[in-house]
Parts: structure tokens; sequence; C-alpha cells
């Protein structure tokens, strides 16, 4: 088993005060007289993934998707329930979050690459294949400032695919770049799907995801509605 989710909870306090600035919420804090409502964005969820799995996670905004991945991913350490993961992540969430915008291109590669865990010397090595991919040609040497929010997104999404991760953590990934650059990008993903790689994947696009996905795991305020195979899922779903 790649990915083991158990009774996973999140839960977040959030003050039922209007409060207008710092000074007033440190006052009201002193006198213990700040009301908070607990929101649950994850109640319960429970799931397992095989290896070499592609596991597609639906729901309206706000079910609880991008904080499951953030849970599974150790972004976000769950309020209850436990999570085992077994190999190596690479999750895709926030494209380019670790980016330096003063920095050119070919200097966010290592700089980027470093935060995913790559050495050196594999970047190093793997280089001319990121910027191919990538499409900037020129660009590589231009600091990102310079950049539009598309050319972040191919670099972003061209140093996070490099390798052949035991589990790819996928957040509305394949909404990079232009119509060509999105098919690149899905063709990329197939790719290491067919090589065994474990895949969470998250789209509100289900044509994405009946044609991608093993199993469809449905999720409403947080909660798990529906978890099965891929059609019958997504025809629940299409109905509500």
């Amino acid at each position: 088993m790649m990915i083991q989710a158990n009774n996973v909870s999140m839960r977040y306090r959030m003050t039922t005060d209007r409060i207008s600035g710092l000074k007033e919420y440190l006052v009201q804090l002193v006198k213990g007289k700040i009301k908070y409502k607990d929101f649950w964005a994850l109640n319960d969820v429970s799931f397992d993934v095989e290896k070499g799995e592609v596991l597609g996670i639906i729901g309206r905004n706000g079910a609880g998707k991008s904080t499951l991945l953030k849970v599974i991913s150790g972004i976000l350490k769950p309020t209850g329930g436990s999570v085992t993961v077994n190999g190596t992540v690479v999750p895709m969430l926030e494209l380019g979050s670790g980016f330096d915008f003063d920095l050119t291109g070919r200097e966010n590669i290592f700089l980027n690459g470093a935060i995913l865990g790559y050495s050196e010397d594999f970047l190093k090595e793997k280089y001319d294949e990121i910027v191919a991919f990538s499409e900037l040609g020129p660009f590589i040497n231009v600091p990102l400032r310079n950049y539009s929010s598309g050319m972040i997104m191919r670099l972003a999404f061209s140093v996070a695919t490099v390798v052949n991760p035991d589990i790819l953590i996928v957040d509305e990934i394949l909404a990079v770049g232009d119509a060509a650059f999105q098919e690149k990008s899905k063709q990329r993903m197939l790719e290491l799907m067919g090589g065994g790689t474990t895949v969470l994947f998250v789209s509100h696009s289900l044509d994405q995801i009946r044609e991608m996905c093993d199993k469809v795991l449905w999720l409403d305020h947080g909660k798990t509605v529906m978890l099965g195979e891929t059609t019958p899922v997504c025809d629940a779903y299409e109905n509500v």
C-alpha cells in the first residue's frame, strides 16, 4: 500500500467576532472575550491507494480537496486521524511557490529543484531536458519578474516532473500554459502513470478524471460522499 488515510480530519478555529484591527484583537484576546467557531475542512476521510493507482478527487469548491492533498503531502498536520505514505512524494500543488522572481529561469531551476529535494548534480544532468520541455528558449536567462504567469507555470511543471517519483500529488496541473502545452503536460502525466507512479489527482474536469483515474473519491463539505470505481462515482456526481 502506497497511501493509507484513516479517519483524517482537519479543523480550523475561526473567530466569530468582527474585530477591526490587531490591537483590538489582542485586547479582546487578553480579556478572554474572543469567540471561536470550528470549521471542519475534512471530517473522517479514509481511503487506500495501491502502487500505480491513480485516485481522482472531485467535489465543489470548498469541498476539502486541496486541504486533503496538503495533508497527504505533509504540508498540513491533520487534527485527527492518520496518514501513512510509503515512497518519495512530489507535490504539485502551488506551482512556482518556491521561485524567486529576481532570479533568472536558469537560477530558479536549481532553486526550485533543491526545494523539491533534487541534487545539484542531478539538476545539471537534467537541465537541458527541463529547458526543452518548458519551451522557454532564450527566456531561460531572463528574470522571472518578466515572465507571464503561463511561462512560470511551464517552468515549474518542467522542474517538478523531471523525475519519476513514487507518488505524484497533483492539483489542477493540466491547466498549464496554452492548449498545445496542456496536451504535452497531459502526455507527461500519462507517462508517469504508465511508469508505475501512484497519483492523487484533483481536477474540476470530469473528462480528465474519467480518462486518467482508476478510482474516484467524491468529497462534499469535508466528508466522503462516495468512493469507488471511476465511472459510477463520476456518473453520480454529474447527476446531483
